[in-house]
């Protein structure tokens, strides 16, 4: 990610990678820091495919290099939804108690 020298890219994680059964196509999938940038992040990355695709095959021996997929992972903002609920529960469970 270093190597994308795009200033608009803010803080991505990539919190996993899917490959296609022929492994032909990799779904790398992303979380970004802030939401509203999210769209901003992927038309970036998605701008730098190849250069991704080559870093890949600098470091990877494999007799091809997969298509390269970006995506927004919705897990976890789903995660940190259960997580506020879960928390929510606990203190209505504290408050009623008392």
């Amino acid at each position: 990610m270093r190597k994308v020298k795009d200033p608009r890219l803010g803080f991505v994680t990539v919190t996993d990678v899917e490959l296609s059964e022929d492994l032909k196509i990799a779904r790398a999938f992303i979380s970004v820091l802030k939401d509203e940038e999210k769209e901003t992040t992927l038309e970036i990355l998605n701008a730098a495919k190849g250069l991704v695709r080559s870093e890949v095959s600098k470091r990877v021996r494999v007799k091809f290099i997969p298509t390269i997929e970006f995506r927004i992972d919705a897990s976890v903002a789903r995660g940190d939804r259960i997580d506020r609920l879960l928390n929510e529960i606990r203190e209505k469970g504290h408050s009623s108690e008392e």
